[in-house]
């Protein structure tokens, strides 16, 4: 073999090495990431999830809405648990963020998880799974996600109206926001089905409601709305709110897309996927079949779930989930 010849070859093999070292450092995210260093660590966070539910029924919709909110902007990192510090505001306390809590309850799961495993189980995976977990206390599918993130340093407050898809915003806003992450249409369609729980709080729909009624809403259900919503300026700290299910309020189901084809959607954004082309086709199969919902719901939820994580050495695993570490 000439020189040149052997030089490429090495090259060709150092690259390869580096490569493979690279992988070998970092594979990614994987199923059962933990299997090694804290094989008890899922079966903590569902313990956990089940106990706080029994508790505080509504923690399941917190963790639902924690991975959206985490995860659609820019990473799934868990730089949405960060609180604000004298250079940084958190992402918990911007408008967009409004309604969020029981981040409390986090700091419970991690605290549990620490003392099985110190140092080892990251915020961002405890974040993911407790959404896995709360959509199964919900009744919604079980569904298997990887594992393997580590935490950001960094609140992302000042990236959330670039990232974060809002309700009041053009369907195709929408729909674009959640393609750049790869969830097609189906998967919008299905992730919005997350409305069928919880509840929505007036300073959310009042401009449907005042001065006068979006003529869009269907007229049986606006005494409902106009009773749990009298204010035209409603107080954001009140406890005034209308649920978004009336039917099944506790249930991940489809019964919202059922709702939204009879017009009885709370926010714009239930209107128009409802009624713009693109994605009617899948409301109307979705309120149809809760397989096609739940199978559509699991696939984009995965996706959602594996939103340019930071892996590997990169990140680190935060001792507390609203501190990033101190560095020495």
């Amino acid at each position: 073999m000439g020189a040149k010849a052997l030089f490429f070859f090495a090259l060709l093999c150092f690259s390869a090495a580096s490569a493979f070292a690279e992988n070998e450092e970092d594979p990614g995210l994987v199923m059962n990431f933990y299997k090694d260093s804290c094989p008890q660590a899922e079966d903590i966070i569902k313990e956990q999830v089940k106990l706080l539910y029994k508790r505080h029924k509504n923690t399941a919709f917190s963790w639902l809405r924690n991975i959206f909110h985490d995860c659609a902007v820019q990473s799934c990192d868990a730089s949405l648990l960060l609180d604000s510090t004298r250079r940084s505001l958190s992402e918990k306390e911007t408008d967009r963020s409004f309604g969020l809590r029981n981040f409390r309850y986090i700091e419970t799961i991690k605290e549990a998880v620490e003392r099985e495993c110190p140092g080892v189980v990251s915020c961002a995976d405890i974040l993911v799974l407790s959404a896995r977990e709360g959509i199964v206390s919900l009744g919604g599918p079980y569904i298997p996600l990887k594992t393997g993130r580590r935490d950001g340093r960094r609140s992302r407050a000042d990236l959330l109206e670039e990232y974060l898809p809002d309700h009041n915003e053009t369907i195709s806003a929408v729909l674009d926001r959640f393609a750049a992450m790869g969830i097609d249409t189906p998967g919008v369609v299905a992730l919005l089905g997350a409305h069928s729980v919880g509840r929505t709080h007036c300073v959310k729909l009042v401009h449907r409601l005042y001065p006068e009624v979006d003529p869009a809403l269907n007229p049986d259900h606006v005494p409902h709305m106009l009773h749990k919503c009298p204010d035209q300026i409603p107080d954001p700290k009140a406890v005034q709110y209308v649920r978004n299910d009336r039917g099944t309020p506790m249930v991940l189901d489809n019964n919202y897309y059922r709702n939204i084809l009879d017009n009885k959607g709370l926010l714009i954004v239930d209107h128009q996927l409802a009624y713009d082309k693109r994605t009617r086709p899948y409301v109307k199969k979705m309120a149809k079949s809760q397989d096609y919902f739940f199978k559509e719901f699991s696939r984009a939820i995965t996706l959602l779930s594996e939103n340019n994580p930071l892996t590997g050495t990169k990140g680190e695993i935060r001792k507390q989930c609203n501190l990033a570490n101190k560095l020495h």
